[in-house]
């Protein structure tokens, strides 16, 4: 399947988790990548792994809550590929922590990259998808569905992210861009496993974190992302699809 022939498709995140299981997607289905991140040996790894399986690629260092890198980054991918398809905004932390002890340091973090940081790159894109008809992915989570103990800052930043999905896909609608969100959960990235929870916690909430069956990999989610981001998508436009083995049903 090679939906992607000919496409240029920006990936933030892309060093590790979901990003690079979704640039390595792209890659396999003839995607032109730009591979984005803030861990420079991390990305230049990824865009490597992209052109081993065939694909044209670059990666790019950048920090998505700083409005002036996002700009340049988006200039960079006009510059090198002429074009931009699809932008995958998938670059994110986490910060778990009792709410009452959360500092403000932490919560305009989380923020910053996980909302901000999606509004400037889709901000910096804009003209670029208006031009050629593409698409923007958005990543959301099951927290911004339903309540994630100690999650406070992460689940508000998600919830974020599926509204202003929803609104940039019915403004530039009719002008032939679709924006969608995925909601991933129960999905094993090295985000989730360097996540630390707080202390004194109450263990039985965690069940409201598990899949009916398993955990599983990113390249779970990729596969959604690249429907999302494809021809085969083109009918859904201000969706979020939960990838979360049932946690939520």
């Amino acid at each position: 399947m090679r939906r992607f022939e000919d496409k240029v498709v920006l990936v933030t995140g892309a060093a590790s988790g979901i990003g690079r299981a979704t640039v390595e997607r792209l890659a396999q289905e003839g995607a032109k990548l730009l591979c984005v991140d803030i861990q420079a040996e991390a990305v230049e790894a990824t865009a490597k792994r992209a052109i081993e399986l065939g694909a044209e690629a670059e990666a790019r260092v950048c920090d998505v809550s700083d409005p002036k890198q996002c700009t340049a980054t988006v200039k960079a991918c006009i510059d090198r590929f002429g074009k931009l398809d699809a932008l995958c905004n998938i670059a994110g932390i986490i910060r778990l922590s009792h709410t009452h002890e959360l500092s403000l340091e932490d919560w305009n973090r989380v923020l910053s990259v996980n909302l901000t940081g999606t509004f400037l790159m889709s901000q910096a894109a804009l003209p670029h998808l208006l031009a050629s008809g593409g698409s923007i992915v958005n990543t959301a989570s099951t927290a911004a569905l339903a309540g994630v103990p100690w999650g406070a800052a992460y689940g508000a930043s998600k919830g974020g992210v599926l509204a202003l999905t929803r609104s940039m896909a019915v403004e530039y609608g009719k002008q032939g861009l679709r924006v969608n969100a995925v909601s991933p959960g129960s999905i094993l990235t090295p985000m989730g496993s360097r996540s630390i929870l707080p202390d004194d916690i109450d263990t039985t909430l965690l069940a409201r974190l598990m899949a009916l069956d398993k955990p599983r990999g990113p390249e779970v989610v990729a596969g959604v992302v690249a429907l999302l981001a494809s021809e085969d998508g083109a009918h859904i436009n201000g969706e979020q699809i939960r990838i979360d083995g049932g946690t939520l049903a």
